[in-house]
């Protein structure tokens, strides 16, 4: 069997289009090697059993449709948002493009047209995708609004400048403000508005927004978001949930806690905090079950321990 010439070897392992095999030299014959996957027209992909970063797979539908970018479920994955999207797991690529231009059609795609702004589509290491803010939006239509509230968290957080290598929020408040009010009317909208709301600064992780979410619909004390707390002398913690006045404080432990360094440090912690007259409720995946019942009876019976009256 004739043994194909090699790629240039820019397109060795990941998917290009006809204009940029042409753009490379390669030969039409090359291009219609069995060799190459087809994906979809005007698209080749080298055969490989290992599996494709998502951005490589979705960035020559991006260039092959002309003002297009990769938008909505496909741009909520490659944001990497935490919440819950319907959908999301799904191998369809989603594609928009202004309204001034025809939806993108192709096998595997779902196109969607909308109205645009400059800053809200962005080059993102060489791929087209909708901006956070933007993705944010277009996602809201499918999603409930504490999962919208998730993802607000998530992109309103202050990072830790030496674990993540920034030291700003991907958006701020206004960020999102400003999203709605350039959209007022599209499906959504309302939903983007009422998670915003209950949106807080602070939160570390998704479960840490649906626990306090959980509390707050409950009918407990609103609480405050990881707030430094000073236990004695030298001695401060920061944790997940506070009600300082009541001295009860809440964590939510993912699975991180298990390790057995972490275990040692989970018992200092509580006890600095029963040294200083303080509850400390831990809350765990468990906890989080039959709609966070567990978690809000472990939290108000310390609450009510320490004072709190319930209306």
């Amino acid at each position: 069997m004739r043994i194909p010439k090699q790629l240039p070897d820019h397109l060795e392992a990941t998917p290009f289009t006809w204009q940029e095999a042409l753009d490379a030299g390669v030969s039409r014959q090359r291009w219609r090697h069995r060799g190459l996957d087809s994906p979809s027209r005007g698209i080749r992909s080298p055969a490989t059993d290992q599996v494709l970063e998502l951005s490589m797979t979705v960035r020559p539908y991006t260039v092959i449709t002309p003002f297009s970018a990769a938008s909505h479920a496909t741009a909520f994955v490659l944001w990497e948002f935490p919440g819950f999207l319907p959908g999301s797991h799904e191998t369809v690529i989603h594609i928009s493009r202004p309204d001034t231009m025809a939806i993108p059609r192709r096998k595997d795609v779902a196109g969607h047209t909308g109205q645009f702004f400059d800053d809200e589509i962005i080059n993102h290491n060489g791929l087209l995708i909708t901006s956070r803010a933007r993705t944010w939006l277009d996602c809201a239509r499918k999603m409930s609004i504490d999962e919208i509230t998730v993802v607000a968290d998530h992109l309103l957080r202050f990072p830790r400048p030496e674990f993540e290598g920034r030291s700003a929020p991907y958006c701020t408040r206004e960020d999102l403000e400003g999203m709605l009010d350039r959209h007022k009317g599209t499906p959504g909208i309302r939903k983007a508005r009422l998670a915003l709301e209950q949106a807080r600064v602070g939160a570390d992780s998704a479960p840490e927004t649906r626990l306090r979410l959980a509390l707050e619909w409950a009918g407990l004390p609103q609480a405050e978001v990881n707030r430094p707390t000073e236990l004695g002398s030298g001695v401060v913690r920061q944790p997940d949930l506070s009600y300082p006045e009541l001295r009860v404080a809440v964590e939510y432990e993912g699975e991180g806690h298990s390790d057995p360094a972490q275990i040692v440090r989970d018992i200092e912690r509580e006890e600095d905090f029963s040294r200083a007259g303080w509850t400390l409720v831990r809350i765990s995946k468990r906890h989080m079950g039959k709609d966070a019942c567990p978690a809000v009876s472990k939290v108000r019976n310390a609450l009510i321990d320490h004072g709190w009256k319930p209306n």
